[in-house]
């Protein structure tokens, strides 16, 4: 498995649509098999998720992401975990471990919740099922 993290300062990127730099990362039985550092383009998001998808990343561990920008990869087959937070090797170990989303790892505000998002306005994961709207922090 390719999976892409994106990278600013040791960390994850706060925000995927002008992240710079991305470590790929392959993934064998729960191991990490190899790294690799790649400049994604800042300017462009379509040259980004193009590049991400010529890499055969799988999986992409961001930070926030617009909802266009999360169609698009999702619509490639890439899957996301968004709104992750936090030093690049603890990222790494958690997913690598099957415990992302986790809440120490998570943006401020963000919890446990992957966000969906529905005409403007952000919805729980639970919405996204049907279940009603939610408040954030409720």
């Amino acid at each position: 498995m390719r999976v892409a993290l994106t990278v600013w300062d040791g960390r994850i990127s706060p925000v995927f649509d002008v992240c710079r730099e991305a470590l790929i990362v392959s993934v064998e039985k729960g191991v990490v098999v190899a790294l690799s550092r790649e400049i994604v383009d800042p300017v462009n998001a379509l040259l980004k998720i193009q590049r991400l998808v010529e890499l055969e990343v799988e999986t992409l561990i961001c930070g926030a992401i617009s909802e266009p920008l999360h169609r698009e990869l999702t619509s490639r087959g890439v899957r996301v975990v968004g709104f992750v937070a936090g030093e690049i090797e603890a990222v790494m170990k958690a997913f690598v471990a099957g415990r992302l989303p986790a809440p120490e790892l998570s943006m401020p505000g963000c919890c446990t919740r992957q966000r969906r998002f529905h005409g403007g306005r952000e919805l729980s994961a639970g919405r996204a099922r049907g279940q009603g709207w939610r408040r954030k922090g409720r």
